[in-house]
């Protein structure tokens, strides 16, 4: 008998706020270009007094993951924390629009913490600089993790920027033994390589015990393997999980599973904005592998799904993946 959902995505639940600016903006107000920097809210308000036009969407990298599988009409599911505010509310009712189940509660407004929100830069080249206030997001819990939920999950997704929160690990950790207790099989993204380096006991106890899927990029899965050599990286994963999805960039995704590896080529695409192009990516797979097509074909849905968000501005899909994935002779 299937289970109500297919995949169940844990992390953060924010909204992003993207902008166009250039290197220089980038290097007189201290950004680093190309990662994900944690600020506190005085710094997130100053950033947004001196950006340029802006447009709001909701975020968060597990959320865009989950809504790129509910926009393929996945059974899907997320928990992360947001306040009882305007954005909260926004966050919420944009992830529900695509179909995701989405029911964690939301902490009251006036608590201390906001709902969170990222500051997306975006360069001519099409590169993002994230710089994220988490808010409410860093305080997920161990009670926010519902047990029946993750009973009745596939899957469990996790993203590795939540490991940024004091509660976050043992959130996780009774996620974790919910899933596996009836059955289902654990997903971890890496997110970034400075929340690598942050917390690099914890993510390798986790995947060396409960990680089933582990998604990452060049930079991630090298800095998770402490070497600089790209091929020993994913040899070295393949070692420890069943499956690996690894990214890299404008030279495709490379598969391993059952002692193989497929390299998947990327789709020619002109970049307008990277935010969520790992996201989406993982959502296609994990959509293709809910769905019983082989590891190969959902590498090559993964590269379609990132090709496509990349395109435009914004982290959640525009066009109709499936009709992508039938041009391509997918589905």
């Amino acid at each position: 008998m299937s289970k109500r959902f297919q995949v169940v995505g844990i992390g953060n639940a924010l909204v992003d706020v993207l902008s166009h600016c250039d290197d220089d903006f980038l290097a007189e107000n201290g950004i680093g270009k190309g990662v994900m920097q944690l600020i506190d809210m005085e710094r997130a308000v100053a950033l947004y007094d001196r950006i340029g036009p802006a447009q709001e969407v909701s975020g968060g990298s597990a959320a865009n993951t989950i809504a790129g599988a509910a926009h393929l009409g996945g059974r899907v599911a997320y928990v992360g924390k947001v306040s009882d505010d305007q954005l909260g509310a926004i966050f919420a009712h944009d992830l529900r629009a695509q179909g995701a189940v989405y029911e964690t509660p939301p902490a009251p407004s006036g608590n201390g913490a906001e709902t969170g929100r990222c500051l997306v830069l975006v360069t001519p080249d099409g590169e993002r600089s994230l710089n994220t206030y988490l808010g409410s997001s860093e305080h997920l819990s161990p009670d926010d993790i519902d047990e029946a939920m993750m009973a009745e999950a596939e899957w469990i997704f996790l993203e590795g920027y939540r490991f940024d929160g004091p509660d976050s690990h043992e959130a996780f950790a009774r996620a974790i033994a919910a899933t596996r207790a009836a059955g289902g099989r654990v997903a971890l993204t890496l997110s970034d390589p400075f929340c690598i380096e942050r917390h690099h006991h914890a993510f390798a106890d986790m995947i060396r015990n409960d990680v089933d899927l582990l998604f990452a990029n060049r930079a991630e899965i090298m800095a998770m393997y402490e070497t600089d050599d790209f091929e020993a990286a994913r040899r070295a994963a393949a070692a420890e999980v069943e499956i690996v999805a690894c990214t890299d960039s404008e030279n495709g995704a490379y598969i391993m599973a059952a002692g193989q590896e497929v390299h998947v080529p990327a789709i020619p695409t002109r970049v307008v904005d990277a935010t969520g192009a790992g996201d989406l990516f993982a959502g296609a797979f994990l959509w293709g592998l809910t769905h019983g097509f082989d590891m190969e074909t959902c590498g090559r849905m993964a590269n379609v799904a990132a090709s496509e968000v990349i395109s435009h501005i914004g982290a959640r899909p525009e066009a109709d993946l499936r009709a992508l994935f039938r041009e391509h002779g997918l589905i």
